[in-house]
């Protein structure tokens, strides 16, 4: 069976290709600036380049991991799916108070306290504490937004910037889904929209 490499270690050597390129063109275009001789060639070279280059690192640092990085995580309710089928849509439904409630999100648990983690780089838009939802963190970077609640132990506060990775928090427990005990409750948004954040976990955006 072939192995395929990782798109971010395709982008990145790809780039790394393209800045070898661009370090051969840069060379050649001071030896001819020392003879005196048309720099256009060079130039053209240069700003071609140039525009392969930025978006191919631009792209291989934007995505979006896991907002945990233990490796026995559950998902405990689902992302309800308006297309999906019935069954599916019945395992994503949250009980509160006899009413059934579509789940925005993703809730994952492991059955102890875990370290909540950063999905992106961004600023920190909301730190709150909810009767219902527990506490609540946004972190936003231009049109992604990324929501944790059931959180305990809040390592952030508004206006702080983040990178991806860092610890912000860590699993708790909230009122509305009381069954689930320690847990992490996390939404997406794209464009303000709420989607499945386990299709778009390490993919290039």
């Amino acid at each position: 069976m072939q192995r395929r490499l990782k798109k971010s270690v395709v982008y990145s050597l790809y780039g790394f290709s393209l800045v070898f390129l661009l370090v051969g063109f840069l060379i050649l275009g001071s030896n001819k600036k020392a003879d005196g001789g048309s720099l256009t060639d060079y130039d053209y070279a240069y700003n071609i380049l140039n525009k392969m280059i930025l978006p191919v690192m631009e792209e291989s640092n934007n995505t979006i991991i896991r907002p945990y990085s233990v490796d026995n995580m559950e998902i405990v309710t689902n992302y309800y799916d308006y297309q999906g089928d019935s069954q599916e849509q019945e395992k994503s439904l949250i009980l509160y108070q006899d009413t059934y409630m579509q789940n925005d999100g993703i809730n994952y648990s492991n059955g102890d306290t875990f370290d909540v983690l950063s999905v992106i780089d961004g600023e920190v838009t909301k730190v709150e504490e909810s009767d219902l939802l527990g506490n609540i963190i946004e972190i936003t970077k231009d049109n992604i937004t990324s929501r944790y609640q059931s959180l305990s132990e809040i390592a952030v506060k508004k206006g702080d910037k983040v990178t991806q990775g860092s610890v912000i928090a860590k699993s708790g427990t909230s009122n509305i889904s009381p069954d689930l005990k320690n847990h992490l409750h996390f939404e997406l948004l794209i464009d303000g929209v709420t989607v499945n954040p386990e299709e778009y976990y390490d993919k290039a955006l």
